[in-house]
């Protein structure tokens, strides 16, 4: 069975920094291009970033500045490290892995960002 697992939410101040992780068993972690999405409450998903097989990296505009995404090949991990964090950060965040005709989702972690 495949799964997905992101763990490394929860409540942090403005300003704040935290790092994300997305642990992927029961696929060739390797082959897939691994994503971070994020969804507040009312709003739409969005897609955070991108990194791919070959490690080549493409964020969305407005995170570009403040978030960083890295994978382990060993550690069958990709992560998502969060500076600078606003409250309009507030979301749960997703994580996708996606090979060919393949496509997973894990089931989300919380961020808060709040004083």
């Amino acid at each position: 069975q495949v799964q997905l697992v992101e763990s490394g939410g929860g409540l942090v101040q403005p300003g704040g920094s935290l790092r994300l992780s997305c642990a992927a068993s029961g696929l060739t972690f390797s082959r897939y291009a691994m994503s971070w999405y994020r969804q507040a409450t009312g709003k739409e998903r969005e897609l955070v970033g991108t990194i791919t097989d070959n490690g080549s990296l493409n964020y969305a505009d407005s995170m570009k500045d403040r978030f960083t995404i890295s994978r382990d090949n060993v550690k069958n991990t990709v992560y998502l490290k969060m500076n600078s964090l606003k409250p309009e950060d507030t979301a749960m965040y997703f994580c996708n892995g996606k090979y060919l005709w393949k496509n997973y989702w894990g089931q989300g972690t919380q961020v808060t960002v709040s004083s």
